[in-house]
């Protein structure tokens, strides 16, 4: 008896350790995220006031839109495009490819426009992509892109951006 309940609190024990250094570093890349200082930084009543609801949320809280509902998703036009928080160049349409996964991707950003943090917000580490300028959220990148180029794909949501045209 006294074997069984030696086991069971050892089992207890080291239930009670999974996670918490996952949960540590997600509060602590959080905290780095939000004390980050850009050359774009609005008050969160000043950016409510200028994004939209959505943008918002995608933008400035870090969260995800739904697959498959962003307007650019089959955009297949020339031009580039810029975070729809403070309008940084970030991709060019000629890096854009169809991933399948529901939200535009690319194989590389525009360098130096897009900055990267660690994030363990669903239990494993990805990497998360935010805007340079203002520290916007964009997506995450991952190395799972076309082989033929850089093997990575920037998963963005596509209400992050915004699409500039290429004049002719």
């Amino acid at each position: 008896m006294r074997v069984n309940a030696l086991i069971l609190a050892a089992c207890f024990a080291f239930a009670s350790c999974n996670g918490i250094s996952q949960e540590k570093k997600s509060k602590e890349t959080a905290q780095e995220t939000k004390t980050a200082t850009f050359p774009v930084s609005k008050t969160e009543a000043e950016w409510q006031k200028e994004l939209t609801e959505m943008e918002f949320y995608v933008l400035r809280k870090a969260a995800t839109e739904n697959a498959f509902t962003s307007d650019l998703l089959d955009n297949k036009k020339e031009g580039v495009y810029v975070c729809a928080g403070c309008g940084t160049e970030v991709f060019k349409s000629e890096h854009k490819f169809d991933s399948g996964t529901g939200w535009p991707s690319f194989d590389r950003e525009i360098e130096g426009n897009v900055a990267y943090d660690v994030d363990y917000k669903i239990g494993y580490k990805r990497t998360e992509e935010h805007c340079a300028t203002c520290g916007g959220h964009l997506g995450h990148v991952f190395d799972d892109g076309p082989s033929a180029t850089t093997g990575k794909r920037h998963c963005i949501n596509g209400v992050a951006l915004d699409f500039i045209p290429t004049e002719k």
